[in-house]
């Protein structure tokens, strides 16, 4: 399925570069909602998630010639919109105060958490998850609730495998223990 998914993405790609708006319609379309994932896990808010994926989407535009196969689109694509939500967290802390935002053993704890069907419960959890230092934040929800291995995740993010698990390790813990402390 990833190859067949990989062969699509290329194809997509060869008809972009050759002019096709079509093509790159059907790329947003098939990337959309992860990279308004990965973006909202920066930004912490549905607006400035989808300001930060379609700021991305115009910069793979822009730059697509560059993109050179050597790994997936798709984490291609999650490092630009990293970049740009990077960008944007920066730009928004200087112009409004500033909030105080493997297998690791917490993440079992988080994503039981996670499959709580309380809605009060999972706005807790989703907020403790946005109280998280930005890269953390990210780190958790890249490598637990997308699922990507630490390898994608360091790619997505332009950083060593060791600072992903130690984020993830720091992310998962503070997660656990203000989830504790919440009542139940």
């Amino acid at each position: 399925m990833s190859d067949q998914l990989d062969r699509d993405d290329r194809t997509l790609i060869a008809d972009i570069l050759a002019g096709s708006r079509e093509a790159f319609r059907q790329l947003v379309t098939r990337h959309q909602r992860q990279a308004y994932t990965v973006a909202y896990g920066f930004v912490g808010n549905h607006q400035d998630a989808d300001d930060v994926a379609q700021e991305a989407f115009v910069l793979v535009f822009r730059k697509l010639h560059t993109y050179r196969g050597d790994a997936e689109f798709s984490t291609w694509l999650h490092r630009i919109v990293a970049n740009a939500a990077l960008t944007h967290v920066r730009r928004r802390s200087r112009h409004q105060e500033r909030h105080v935002t493997l297998e690791h053993p917490d993440a079992e704890h988080l994503a039981e958490e996670l499959k709580n069907d309380d809605p009060d419960r999972r706005r807790m959890i989703e907020r403790v998850l946005h109280d998280l230092p930005t890269l953390q934040r990210a780190v958790v929800i890249l490598r637990h609730l997308q699922g990507r291995s630490t390898r994608q995740v360091s790619e997505t993010l332009g950083c060593s495998e060791g600072t992903v698990k130690t984020h993830l390790h720091r992310g998962l813990q503070t997660m656990k223990k203000k989830l504790e402390e919440l009542p139940t």
